[in-house]
Parts: C-alpha cells; structure tokens; sequence
C-alpha cells in the first residue's frame, strides 16, 4: 500500500466520482482508477461498489476511509514539523482556516500580534465553515482553524473553546424597530425570520430556534440561506429580519440596521461558541506559537465578541 494510492482513494471516497477526484489530483480518470485497483488487488477487498450511475463506498472502504486520512495527516503533519525546523533565513508556513465570523472578529487583531511577534512565519488563510474545515485538518491540508464545537468531535481532533460571541437583530433600515437602542424577543415575535441552513450552519441556525424555545415563542421562518452575507442582504430587500453574530454589523451592506438583543435570561443558548482545532498528537511549533499568543491576548480579543 503506497501513499499515492491512498492520495488517490482518499480523493474518489470524498468525491465519489472518479472524474472530479481525478480532476482534483491533476491526473487521467483512467490513471486513477488503475491506482484504486492496485490498492484494491494489493489489500484483497473491494473499496468501492460502481454502478453506472454511481459510486459508493463498501463497508471496508469506509473503515479504510477513517485509516486513510488519520495516516495522511499523519505523514503531512510529520513533513511540516520538517519544513518548520527550516534553515536560518527560510520562512515557515502556517495554514489556518476560520469560519466567516472568526476571519471578520478574531484574526485580524491576532494576525496582527502574531506577525509581530514572530515575522519569519508567513500564515495562508483559508475562510469556510465548520464542516469543511475539520475535514482539512484530518487530511492535512490545514495546521490549525477556528471553528464553531461540533456536537459530536472527533477524537482525533483536539479543540479548545476560545469566546462566545453575542447576537443582535438585522433589520431593513426602515424597519419600525431598527431606531431601537434595543428590543426583546418579544418585540420580533410576529415579524418574518431569515435562518441559515442547518446542515451547513447548526449553531447559528439553532442560534434563533433556540432563542425562541427558551422564550416560549415560535419563529416565523420565511427564508432559509446558506450564507450570512446573503442573509444580510435579503433583509435589506426587507423580506425579513435575521438574529446574527455581533461581528455581522461590520459588513457594509446599505439599508441594514443592528440592534443589540436583550434578553432576560443570561447564559449560552443567547451567544455562539468559538473554538480552536487542531491535529490530536500532532507536533508543530508554528500553530503551538499562534496559540501562544492567542492564550495570551484571549481576554482582549473577547472584548468585542
């Protein structure tokens, strides 16, 4: 079994079509699927079961899928920790992924500090949400992302919980309540909800699910979207108003207001949880140095979550 035969099923069991996994690996569709029947006459099972309509996994194809990226990221966390004990002079590299509100609230004053304290490390920023992340630290694509907890974490994943970051409402400028200093949940009872969608966004969907449970409402949802700036944007077309993270209110979208939201009862189900993740076991000095400074300056960096 070679590490280019498990680069290439690692490819088609995440893409499940052999065309887009040769497309992502820059080779011949047929170059591929020679290395996944190498892999499989050489481990004496079949990984994949292929209709000419699709193609899904078997059962040993899904054990080996959890192997695969365990002992890539493995191999890719074990060449980093070479490439980072570089030569005086050459620059160490630091791949970081965040979730759209830590790339708006949480790096730019940490990206800051930490290139001033360490310069010869040059950081790659890569925004997504949660679920794609994760996934990139396991294969090794990333060293280290700030994310939204999982409900259920991986445990070949170490996370430590960082802030948690407070809602307030989206309004249409014109909105009768968007002059407001503040309003309640009482106060947006009737009015239309915009959501994310949860399989993409759990906890910012259940964010206003939640937030009316506790108070014994019901939203009205009339939208469900993907991203918070399209979010932002449909309650500027005045279809609804959206409960979002506080760092929401730095987008420059015209014909929105932000009203801070006061609740009666202080606690989680009001704020959105932001973690840091990283490879369990794994060694690297350039994330361990991040986290550094991340511990040190935490209490500042909260201030404005």
């Amino acid at each position: 079994m070679e590490l280019h035969q498990l680069r290439c099923f690692l490819a088609a069991a995440e893409q499940l079509h052999f065309g887009r996994a040769a497309q992502q690996l820059q080779m011949l569709p047929s170059a591929l699927g020679r290395q996944i029947r190498l892999l499989e006459d050489d481990l004496g099972t079949q990984l994949f079961a292929r209709t000419t309509r699709a193609v899904s996994l078997t059962e040993d194809g899904a054990t080996l899928l959890r192997d695969a990226r365990a002992i890539l990221a493995r191999v890719e966390a074990a060449e980093n920790n070479l490439r980072n004990r570089s030569r005086a002079g050459v620059t160490r590299r630091l791949r970081v992924g965040a979730i759209d509100s830590a790339a708006a609230g949480l790096l730019p004053p940490l990206l800051r500090d930490f290139c001033a304290k360490h310069p010869e490390i040059a950081v790659q920023l890569r925004e997504d949400k949660t679920v794609r992340l994760l996934p990139k630290i396991l294969t090794g694509a990333l060293d280290l992302a700030f994310v939204r907890p999982p409900e259920r974490p991986d445990k070949r994943l170490e996370f430590r919980d960082l802030l948690q970051e407070t809602a307030i409402v989206a309004f249409p400028q014109r909105h009768a309540l968007a002059g407001k200093k503040s309003i309640t949940l009482a106060d947006i009872a009737e009015e239309a909800m915009l959501v994310p969608d949860r399989r993409s966004r759990p906890h910012s969907h259940d964010l206003t699910i939640n937030l009316f449970e506790q108070a014994g409402l019901t939203p009205r949802v009339v939208q469900v979207a993907d991203e918070k700036q399209t979010i932002v944007n449909l309650v500027a077309t005045r279809l609804g108003v959206a409960i979002v993270p506080r760092w929401t209110a730095r987008m420059a979208v015209p014909g929105v207001r932000f009203v801070p939201l006061r609740l009666k009862q202080k606690g989680p189900v009001g704020r959105l949880p932001l973690a840091a993740a990283w490879l369990r076991g794994s060694r690297d000095p350039a994330r361990d140095a991040m986290l550094a400074v991340l511990a040190a300056r935490l209490r500042s960096y909260a201030r404005g979550a």
